[in-house]
């Protein structure tokens, strides 16, 4: 009995320490488990920060959502539609109707993302076709092109980056609830762990197409940086070529106007030449740019041909303009400095070239013959166009090397006047004041033999008398510089003014008028004081 009693005693103080030990288990698991939990709202707190990937996820599962209730929709307005004889049935079919309606619209908004939950993410953002790099503008397009598809590159990269994330810490929640399920066998950890491990497929598979699209996508970033870097280096060349180009054109110019400098002692023709020069060189810059980079020589005659003849007609002045500088520049007719004469709109104008550019000639009016008689004014601007060498009359005063005109001085004697002994001292008093510019023009016409045929190179003063109303007008003509023409004939006017009146035999005449007056009167034919019959 003792026995059985003892062995009665073992089995209770056992099955007491195996109660006691599994509640102390228990005790043990629950702090444990309550220890994952919290590492669990963590993760989600972290999971949760990971907006773009889980953002589209919830999408994809509202969409599938939205379908399925859409499903039950249509299964159950079938069902009604056979059964609505009810007022009930009536007022849900109506109800089920306007729902229909609504999930339809959304799930027309949802369908791609009930397709596949990560579209827009998964797909890099499209990369376009190479950019033309023709000429130095298109360079900085190339530039904008290659920082543009590299920035689309990083931001993928750092999708996939944030994606990894995203899994790494699915896959921690993942082993997480499979650690409480040893220690809970609560059906809700299982779900939980079953509704992690299908999303952590989700994400998985999503990360293998981000990877094996970020490979390809790299590659092709890399071909068309490199396609876009060879164009710009072809460009850059090319440029470098037409700098250097360019700067060899500039150099041969320089050392034309260094020629033109030391050669050219007319500050006149200097002025001229510099002009030309540098026309020439910028046309030629200009040219070189062009056909640089000109691809198809043929399209460009067309085009020409087309413009050329809308130019024509819509710019006939200016293409006339720039005509006319050519034969004025290239010509040699007319040079800055010379003094010239213009007939515009039934007006003399008389001045000194200024400028003459592509377009026209600027002319300074100085006092002169013309603008005391004609114009009664002088000093201003005047813009000749330079089509007007082929349709207007314009006088070179000093054309070539000359700088001296014929001027005249004309003063009228009387009838009875010593003729020749005024036309004697009008001679002496022009060649004394014009000596200097006949020896000037003398020389001048010599050097112009070898240019053109002169036949008649008297340049000795002349005296020319004419018969008059009231008397002999001796004409005095004599070489005067072409800048100063009235000055000197004031003076020689005055000379010959007082020459003729210190002779007794030379009388100036002047329009005068003679009044006769008769002495007595004359009777009238008849009696005065008689009455007439």
């Amino acid at each position: 009995m003792l026995k059985y009693l003892l062995s009665l005693f073992l089995l209770v103080s056992i099955l007491h320490a195996e109660v006691v030990a599994e509640n102390n288990e228990d005790a043990t698991n629950k702090v444990t488990i309550d220890r994952y939990i919290t590492l669990l709202d963590e993760i989600e707190q972290e999971i949760a920060e990971e907006a773009v990937w889980m953002k589209s996820y919830a999408t994809y599962l509202t969409s599938l959502e939205v379908a399925k209730n859409l499903k039950q929709i249509k299964k159950r307005i079938k069902y009604l539609k056979r059964n609505k004889r009810k007022q009930g049935a009536k007022d849900e079919l109506s109800a089920l109707l306007a729902k229909e309606d609504i999930l339809a619209s959304q799930a027309g908004q949802l369908k791609e993302k009930n397709s596949s939950p990560f579209s827009a993410l998964l797909r890099p953002a499209p990369i376009g076709e190479k950019p033309e790099i023709t000429n130095p503008f298109d360079i900085f397009e190339g530039i904008s092109k290659i920082k543009k598809i590299n920035a689309d590159y990083e931001e993928y990269i750092n999708r996939k980056k944030a994606l990894i994330g995203l899994i790494m810490l699915l896959r921690r929640e993942e082993s997480i609830y499979k650690e409480i399920q040893k220690l809970d066998k609560d059906k809700k950890y299982e779900e939980q762990e079953k509704i992690k491990r299908k999303q952590l497929e989700r994400f998985e598979n999503a990360l293998s197409t981000v990877a094996a699209a970020a490979e390809v996508y790299h590659k092709r970033v890399e071909v068309l940086e490199v396609e876009i870097n060879k164009d710009i280096e072809v460009q850059v060349y090319k440029l470098i070529n037409i700098g250097v180009l360019v700067l060899v054109v500039f150099f041969i110019f320089f050392l034309l106007k260094l020629a033109v400098k030391k050669y050219f002692t007319d500050s006149e023709r200097f002025y001229m030449a510099y002009k030309a020069i540098n026309f020439s060189k910028y046309t030629l810059i200009i040219l070189i740019i062009f056909f640089s980079y000109l691809e198809n020589a043929a399209y460009l005659v067309t085009i020409l041909g087309f413009a050329s003849a809308g130019i024509a007609i819509a710019m006939k002045d200016w293409f006339m303009s720039v005509l006319g500088w050519l034969v004025i520049v290239f010509g040699g007719s007319i040079h800055v400095g010379d003094r010239i004469r213009v007939d515009m709109d039934g007006m003399k104008y008389v001045g000194d070239v200024m400028d003459i550019s592509p377009l026209r000639m600027t002319i300074l009016e100085d006092i002169t013959l013309t603008a005391i008689t004609k114009n009664r004014r002088a000093g201003r601007i005047i813009f000749v166009p330079n089509n007007y060498v082929f349709t207007n009359m314009i006088a070179n005063y000093t054309h070539s090397s000359l700088k001296t005109v014929w001027d005249g001085v004309a003063i009228t004697v009387t009838y009875d006047s010593n003729h020749k002994k005024a036309m004697h001292l009008a001679k002496e008093i022009t060649k004394k004041y014009s000596k200097g510019y006949t020896d000037i023009t003398r020389k001048q016409l010599n050097k112009l033999r070898n240019q053109y045929s002169l036949k008649n190179t008297n340049v000795e003063p002349r005296i020319f008398s004419f018969i008059k109303d009231n008397g002999v007008s001796i004409d005095s003509w004599y070489l005067t510089n072409a800048y100063a023409t009235l000055t000197l004939r004031s003076v020689i006017s005055i000379e010959i003014v007082e020459a003729f009146n210190a002779q007794d035999d030379i009388t100036i005449a002047y329009p005068t008028q003679m009044i006769h007056v008769e002495e007595g009167i004359k009777t009238p034919p008849f009696p005065t004081g008689e009455e007439v019959v």
